[in-house]
C-alpha cells in the first residue's frame, strides 16, 4: 500500500482533478508556456504533413485522405488544461469521515455522466486531469491531449532552448500524432467514426515495414534469454520512431538559418538527441522488467531510446557513430515508416 499522503493526493486528483488542476496550472503552467507549446505543435503538424506526403508505403488514394486537408487538418490539439473548467459547486467537501466525501463525489460523477445520455458528444471533455504526467491520442475524437503535468522538465521547459523541447516533448507529441495514421488510426476517419480509410495496397505495404520493426525489437534480450516481444510492442515502437523523426524535422525547420552555438560541449543536434534520451531515464528492478516484457505493449524505457535511435541516420551523423556499431544500423537494416 502506498503512503497515506500519496493516497490522499491520488484521491483528490481522481475525484476533484479539475479543481486541483486549476491550482496546478496557476503555479506551474503560465500562459506563455501554453503559447510556446502550441507553436511547437504547429511545427510538428507541418513536419507530419510532409512525411505523409512523401510516405513510401502509403499509396496516393490513401495519402489523399491522410493529408492536411482531411484527417490531419481535423486533428484536435488539447494542451495543458481544458478551455472550460468542470463546475463542482453542486457538491460539497466537508471535514469529517473520508467515506462520506467519496460518496458525495461518486454521486456527483454519476449524475454528470447520466446527463450525457441522449445529448451531443462533448468534444471539449478531457480524459486526464491537468496535473497528470501522461498523454494520449483518442481515435474516437481524433485528438491529441497533453496535460500540464507532462509539460514540465525534463519533457518541456518554456525557458529552455528548442533543442531540449523538440527532443523531449516534441518526440512525445509526434508519437501520439502518428497513432492517428497507423494500423489503429486507420480504422477511424477525421471525425472519429469507425471507417477504414486505408487501401488494401497501403495496408500490405505497412505490414511489410512493420515486420522489420518487429524483427528488430524481438532481437533485444532484456534479462538473460528473455527477449522483447516485438509483436506486442510494435505499435508503440513504430510511434516512438515516427515521433522522433517528426520532431527532428520540426526542429531542423525551426532553427534553419539561425546560429547553431555549441552549448556544454554539444551541438544543437546532439542536444536534441540527448534530450530525447534524458526524457526516458528510468530504473527498474528485474522483476518489474520481466513483468513489463511479458505484459506491456511498451518496450523497456532504455530500448525506447536505443531502438529508435539506431534507425536514425541523423543521430549517427550527429555523434559520428562508426559503421557496424550497435547504435547504427546499416542502410539495408534501417527502418523508416513515418
Amino acid at each position: 500500500m502506498q503512503p497515506r499522503w500519496k493516497r490522499a493526493i491520488n484521491a483528490t486528483d481522481g475525484n476533484l482533478g479539475e479543481a486541483l488542476g486549476q491550482l496546478f496550472v496557476a503555479a506551474y503552467f503560465p500562459p506563455e508556456a501554453k503559447a510556446r507549446i502550441l507553436s511547437l505543435v504547429d511545427d510538428l503538424q507541418s513536419a507530419l504533413r510532409g512525411r505523409l506526403q512523401t510516405s513510401v508505403w502509403m499509396d496516393e488514394p490513401t495519402k489523399a485522405k491522410a493529408k492536411a486537408q482531411v484527417k490531419l487538418a481535423a486533428l484536435t490539439v488539447k494542451m495543458g488544461y481544458p478551455d472550460k473548467w468542470r463546475d463542482y459547486s453542486s457538491t460539497s467537501i466537508k471535514r469529517g469521515p473520508y467515506v462520506l466525501n467519496i460518496l458525495q463525489l461518486t454521486a456527483f460523477e454519476t449524475r454528470r455522466n447520466l446527463r450525457k445520455i441522449g445529448g451531443p458528444v462533448d468534444r471539449t471533455e478531457w480524459e486526464m486531469t491537468p496535473p497528470t504526467v501522461n498523454a494520449y491520442y483518442n481515435p474516437n475524437m481524433n485528438e491529441v491531449v497533453f496535460p500540464a503535468g507532462i509539460l514540465q522538465p525534463p519533457f518541456f521547459d518554456p525557458k529552455a532552448d528548442d533543442a531540449l523541447n523538440y527532443g523531449g516533448i516534441g518526440a512525445v507529441i509526434g508519437h501520439e500524432m502518428t497513432h492517428g495514421f497507423d494500423d489503429q488510426g486507420r480504422q477511424y476517419d477525421a471525425q472519429g467514426n469507425l471507417t477504414d480509410w486505408w487501401s488494401p495496397q497501403s495496408a500490405e505495404s505497412f505490414k511489410a515495414h512493420a515486420a522489420a520493426i518487429v524483427k528488430q525489437f524481438s532481437g533485444y534480450a532484456v534479462l538473460d534469454s528473455l527477449h522483447v516481444n516485438g509483436q506486442l510492442t510494435q505499435g508503440e515502437n513504430i510511434a516512438d520512431l515516427g515521433g522522433l523523426l517528426i520532431a527532428y524535422d520540426a526542429f531542423e525547420k525551426r532553427i534553419a538559418g539561425r546560429p547553431r552555438p555549441v552549448m556544454d560541449g554539444f551541438t544543437p543536434e546532439q542536444r536534441f538527441f540527448l534530450s530525447y534520451a534524458i526524457s526516458w531515464r528510468d530504473h527498474s528492478r528485474p522483476e518489474a522488467l520481466r513483468l513489463q516484457v511479458l505484459t506491456n505493449p511498451h518496450a523497456p524505457e532504455y530500448l525506447r531510446v536505443n531502438g529508435p535511435l539506431a534507425n536514425v541516420a541523423e543521430f549517427a551523423a550527429a555523434f559520428a557513430v562508426p559503421e557496424n556499431s550497435p547504435m547504427r544500423r546499416s542502410a539495408a537494416e534501417r527502418v523508416v515508416i513515418w
